[in-house]
């Protein structure tokens, strides 16, 4: 599995295991790796997004002192 750094990645990655998921042409031999990492990209693109969510606020509350 390759390691994914960036939020866009993740997302691509993710838009392409539904996509196969969707078609049904995973493999069901497949379907349990693929539905674990697209847990993996979802905690990481959870966790981003919080990330980013902590880092606004501290900026709008800089804006407002």
């Amino acid at each position: 599995m390759t390691k994914i750094s960036s939020y866009k990645d993740a997302i691509e990655e993710l838009e392409l295991i539904l996509h196969s998921i969707e078609n049904e042409s995973v493999d069901v031999d497949e379907l349990s790796e693929k539905v674990k990492r697209a847990s993996v990209l979802l905690k990481l693109c959870s966790d981003k997004l919080k990330l980013t969510e902590k880092e606004v606020d501290k900026i709008l509350e800089g804006i407002g002192e």
